[in-house]
């Protein structure tokens, strides 16, 4: 009895239609194994059960090179175990030999995504597209689902500091789940409480001209005038390099981060600032 019905033995007269053409439907992940082998016997469970766990996100095919060699043949298998991807009948991935549990997963997370993870590409799509209200939408849906998603939860704590809502994003970096992506969001905690702190008072005269300067910096921020913003919290540490122990530095920090390595402004600024620091 089969294990799952996502799960199947298949041999050289049904590989064509149980792979090949199957795979035009969605991913097939095709183990090539034997009895004898040792390493077979510790990955073909692993692929197993987290066949069981997608629940039809992907197809597990076993294919027993002894009794299949031809197959072997054709898709070049020199070595067991051989894991091969298939999408649209072709060879879209593979690996050779067991390997660790935390590999497999992150193997069959590129050839198969989750709905979830699916779900998080296309919310990182809007955020790269600066479409900052509906990434901001599309990432509440996916913590609806599951509050722990630590990369849909640093999603949206970028959204909403695009839009210049720090009040929002301070409240929500507060009770970030944890997760690989919890120092990430840490480092964005500054620009937050700077933020929230224009939003809850008003325009006024301070004692302190650098403080007046990195307030100006934050308005500047909430309306989307980053080079002005960033000019201000430059011109801050060429006077200052410690101010704040150093706040203005963690605020372009977090900017840097927000607007992505590859920004112009980003890569500008970045060296403008190690210029002033070292």
């Amino acid at each position: 009895m089969p294990l799952s019905e996502h799960i199947l033995d298949v041999n050289e007269s049904t590989f064509e239609e149980e792979v090949i053409q199957r795979s035009y439907q969605g991913p097939v992940v095709v183990d090539f194994w034997a009895p004898w082998c040792g390493p077979c016997r510790t990955l073909g469970p692993m692929l197993e059960r987290m066949a069981i766990e997608a629940g039809g996100n992907f197809r597990l095919a076993k294919v027993n090179v002894d009794e299949n060699p031809n197959l072997a043949i054709r898709f070049g298998v020199q070595g067991i175990p051989a894991v091969r991807a298939f999408r649209q009948g072709e060879v879209t991935a593979e690996f050779v030999g067991a390997q660790p549990e935390t590999a497999v997963r992150r193997f069959l997370e590129r050839v198969a995504p989750s709905a979830a993870n699916l779900a998080v590409e296309k919310a990182a799509s809007l955020l790269a597209t600066r479409h900052w209200h509906e990434a901001e939408s599309a990432y509440r849906l996916i913590l609806e689902e599951d509050k722990s998603n630590s990369k849909a939860a640093l999603g949206l704590a970028h959204a909403l500091l695009m839009q210049g809502r720090g009040a929002d994003a301070l409240e929500f970096l507060s009770r970030f789940p944890a997760g690989a992506e919890w120092p990430a969001a840490q480092k964005l905690k500054p620009l937050a409480e700077l933020l929230a702190r224009v939003e809850q008072t008003e325009e006024s005269p301070s004692d302190d001209p650098l403080q007046a300067q990195l307030d100006q910096a934050a308005r500047l921020i909430v309306r989307g005038n980053f080079p002005a913003a960033m000019d201000g919290l430059l011109d801050i540490l060429r006077q200052n390099k410690t101010y704040r122990k150093g706040l203005p530095k963690d605020i372009l920090l977090a900017l840097f981060s927000l607007l992505g390595e590859s920004d112009s402004l980003t890569r500008e600024y970045r060296d403008e600032l190690a210029s002033i620091l070292f």
